[in-house]
């Protein structure tokens, strides 16, 4: 089987690190020029953790964890008042296997990169695709090479330029969670310390600090809206250029206290700055005969989630095994429809978001940023019971056992 898959983030190398392995010959376009050495934390949970010792590469993810060794809230003078439980434990909102995003795909790419079936195609993209039929699906590269493949998978992210291409609009929703959030990396101070710290500022704000195993700090902003004149700037800003985006931020954020200012001046100096509103993505159908759409691409759940990259890494293997099933010649259709109604019913699942639970972790004023530090500080108490917060994070029930697949057993997995 021919397969080109765009995107050389999560799901795509995990995807042809499966593929590969029965036989299939594999090109990745990717727009970058080279791996970013961007992106903030990710987790990886549940059956994504068993897909990932399949790899073989857990311990590696081991290696690049972030370092973080749990979660506090801390008042506005710093003072931390609730802390959980430290990673390792199922109430910890710090993962056992918390990695930096980039550090991940770069695990995937070096497991990848050197398989005589993988062909890596960076600085290119789909241009165009020309024909998408029975036979094949023909696509134009950006390098003006046009080439039949029989599969094309779109693992290009949230706003998919192949899923644009090739499925109608009233295919794709966007759910919109009427919040934004912004991302950079800041040098680390010594009175840094390894912990997530969250602070909650009036008027629907939020900042935190992670800290990273590169000796540096990953700072995260975020905003609810609190009428419409706000919504439309930050909508609008969304939209623009990070001139514009950093103005934005410093008018709404110079007051919020802590550590405000201090981000907002070194700011402009990182490298990786990233302005994102918070929306999902999801599909009436993942598939449209020999094009696909996998991880973000089809079912982008949120940050809120904290299951992106667990989910496209599952989605991954879970399309692997069902294209391994499948005959020599035969269409891939059945595989990708087998692919969705195996693995929808829970991606939607980890889609759901209580509609409070956003506005309950940005209070507005300073009365309900006391009632949730209340209740924040009941939780870190209750969540020291040992009988609740003992159990491993890594043997962590997500509701959904990993599908066994004797097609790759057979090629060599366990």
């Amino acid at each position: 089987m021919r397969v080109l898959i765009s995107g050389a983030g999560i799901a795509g190398p995990t995807l042809a690190w499966f593929l590969a392995k029965t036989g299939a010959r594999i090109s990745i376009v990717e727009k970058s020029r080279s791996l970013l050495p961007y992106g903030q934390n990710v987790d990886i949970k549940g059956s994504a953790i068993t897909a990932i010792k399949q790899m073989g590469l857990l311990e590696q993810v081991r290696r690049f964890n972030t370092t973080e060794k749990g979660t506090q809230f801390i008042d506005a003078k710093g003072r931390p008042f609730a802390p959980l439980p430290q990673k390792g434990s199922s109430l910890s909102l710090t993962s056992e296997f918390e990695i930096l995003r980039a550090d991940l795909a770069t695990i995937l790419y070096e497991a990848t990169k050197d398989h005589p079936n993988i062909n890596y195609l960076f600085g290119t993209t789909i241009e165009k695709v020309i024909s998408n039929d029975e036979d094949t699906v023909k696509v134009k590269l950006s390098n003006g090479e046009t080439q039949d493949f029989d599969l094309l998978v779109a693992a290009d992210g949230q706003w998919s330029k192949v899923r644009k291409q090739c499925f109608p609009a009233e295919d794709i929703s966007v759910i919109d969670q009427d919040m934004y959030a912004v991302y950079w990396t800041v040098p680390r101070l010594p009175d840094d310390n390894d912990w997530w710290n969250i602070y909650s500022a009036v008027e629907s704000r939020i900042i935190t600090l992670r800290p990273d195993p590169h000796g540096t700090i990953r700072a995260m902003f975020t905003l609810m809206p609190c009428n419409e004149a706000q919504r439309k700037a930050w909508l609008e800003a969304s939209k623009s250029d990070r001139q514009t985006q950093e103005a934005l931020l410093r008018k709404e954020f110079a007051n919020a206290g802590w550590q405000a200012r201090r981000l907002l001046d070194a700011m402009d100096q990182a490298p990786d700055f990233y302005f994102q509103a918070i929306q999902q993505i999801r599909m009436s159908r993942w598939s449209n005969s020999r094009v696909v759409c996998l991880g973000d691409a089809a079912y982008a759940p949120t940050p809120l989630t904290g299951a992106g990259t667990s989910l496209a890494i599952t989605g991954a293997y879970i399309l692997a095994g069902e294209l391994s099933k499948l005959d020599i010649g035969e269409h891939p259709s059945k595989a990708l429809k087998a692919y969705e109604s195996t693995y929808r019913p829970f991606v939607e699942k980890m889609q759901e978001i209580p509609p409070f639970i956003p506005a309950m972790a940005h209070p507005r004023t300073v009365w309900k940023i006391r009632l949730l530090q209340a209740f924040l500080w009941v939780f870190s108490k209750v969540a020291k019971v040992p009988w609740l917060s003992g159990r491993s994070a890594e043997s962590n029930d997500d509701g959904f056992p990993l599908p066994q697949y004797l097609e790759l057993n057979e090629k060599g997995y366990q």
